[in-house]
């Protein structure tokens, strides 16, 4: 497969060079294939549906083919999902994908345990150790963390802004020892952001430091991420008649949004053929790509804090993507965007417990709402002339190319559940009035001594620290 830069079409690359590297240093611009090959349609219409892990292999035999031979890809599948995606049908039609079963609680491990065997493996021959630098908004650092801990050959350094996000995230982030560290930075996620992606172009430290990322920056994260969109797609097609009595469903995929990767990992697997009809991007206060969408506008601006953290992206990376492969008449067709408040995502949790019994975290709280209001009366409104106003909390004002199935009763959503609920155990007690259950494996972090280096938002410091400590 070749690769080539969002920023520069010229640009030819293989999938080695795309992961190490993590983004083209001279241009500053991301790597993505030149194809998404389609998987085959016997391979898609099997019923049963495929295992999640025979979809991995299937659908990353393509974008490392001549670099990694098929038993060292199935090996690395099978090494690094120990666990599966889950569908979950709260009512006849809506399901939850729940993605919060791996080792750190959140849809992240599926991507990050991917990208640190792959990078691994590059990594074999190699003298000098790689640098990963991540910055987060919550869940990536302790992801990549936990995939790349102890891992030889590999340094990973995670930024995260102090103060800014849940406190038991901040105790998976700031707990890591050996060849993990943590840097709690005085700022926010973009801030953050901002000092990785300098890093990354400065000559004079990558002629010191091997280095490479691990956010969805790094193809090798975002390539993963699409398995669990083939996977539940396949998985509700085949379940829909059961469930709804709507056979051949048009599946909206509803994804919670901050720096838009995840949306792109779906884009890619429906391009190999997943039968997703379209998409809702469903972001906090933060709306960057919502008002792209309402105003034909990009405008990158400062990140807000929320109860849905995660999402608090002020200048998503991956929207280089998705103008790589689509324009704006087709993003607004294909997708629905959503934005939701902190008032609005405590009641929708609320909502969510009270209507199906089914415990849902901030982040898949405005997927939620977004499915709820989407099929109980606002694409109506749309479809009958109103404008609304994208400004305030709700669904922005385009009528996607799907709309007609959700109002003629043809369609069901999957919201994906990207966290465990017991990471934001304070807003969702505060919601539905009672604690999540903290799973074992987030209850042993909780007892760990923190770590964590205090760091400036600056970036001369952090680079003297770099140099100092790698």
């Amino acid at each position: 497969m070749i690769y080539t830069d969002t920023r520069d079409k010229s640009v030819k690359t293989d999938f080695r060079t795309a992961v190490m590297n993590g983004m083209n240093e001279k241009t500053g611009g991301l790597y993505i294939p030149v194809e998404f090959p389609a998987l085959s349609s016997e391979f898609i219409n099997k019923n049963p549906e495929p295992s999640f892990r025979d979809i991995a292999f299937e659908m990353a035999k393509p974008y490392v083919a001549g670099e990694i031979p098929d038993a060292d890809l199935s090996a690395i599948i099978q090494d690094a999902y120990p666990f599966v995606a889950k569908v979950v049908p709260v009512d006849p039609t809506a399901y939850v994908l729940e993605l919060f079963h791996g080792p750190t609680c959140a849809f992240k491990d599926f991507g990050a345990r991917f990208m640190a065997r792959v990078m691994s493996y590059f990594n074999r021959n190699e003298d000098t150790r790689l640098h990963i630098l991540v910055a987060t908004s919550g869940d990536t650092g302790s992801a990549v963390g936990s995939a790349f801990h102890n891992v030889p050959g590999l340094d990973v350094t995670i930024l995260y802004p102090e103060g800014k996000i849940s406190p038991l995230q901040e105790k998976q982030l700031s707990t890591f020892d050996g060849n993990v560290r943590a840097l709690k930075v005085k700022g926010t996620f973009d801030d953050c952001q901002r000092l990785v992606k300098t890093a990354f172009t400065d000559k004079e430290l990558r002629a010191k430091l091997r280095l490479s990322s691990a956010n969805s920056i790094n193809i090798s994260r975002l390539l993963p991420q699409s398995f669990y969109y083939m996977y539940s797609a396949l998985v509700v097609k085949n379940q829909s008649w059961r469930m709804s009595k709507i056979e051949n469903p048009a599946i909206i995929t509803v994804v919670p949004s901050g720096n838009f990767g995840n949306l792109t990992s779906g884009l890619i697997a429906r391009e190999m053929g997943a039968p997703i009809m379209g998409f809702v991007a469903a972001t906090n206060t933060n709306r960057t790509v919502p008002d792209w969408i309402s105003t034909g506008e990009y405008k990158a601006r400062p990140s807000v804090e929320t109860y849905a953290n995660a999402m608090d992206v002020g200048a998503p990376s991956n929207y280089e993507r998705i103008i790589s492969m689509y324009t704006l008449e087709q993003v607004r067709n294909l997708f629905a965007s959503y934005w939701l408040d902190n008032d609005g995502i405590i009641k929708s949790i609320k909502h969510c417990f009270d209507r199906t019994g089914y415990t849902i975290d901030p982040h898949g709280a405005v997927g939620w709402k977004a499915w709820d209001d989407i099929r109980s009366g606002a694409l109506q409104s749309l479809k009958d002339g109103s404008k609304g106003d994208y400004t305030k909390p709700g669904l922005s004002p385009n009528l996607p190319a799907w709309a007609d199935c959700v109002l003629n009763k043809k369609a069901v959503g999957i919201i994906l559940e990207t966290a465990h609920p017991a990471k934001f155990g304070a807003t969702v007690t505060q919601a539905i009035g009672r604690e999540p259950i903290i799973p074992e494996r987030l209850e042993k972090v909780l007892k760990l001594e923190d770590k964590a280096i205090p760091m400036q938002n600056d970036y001369k410091q952090f680079k003297e620290w770099l140099l100092e400590n790698l």
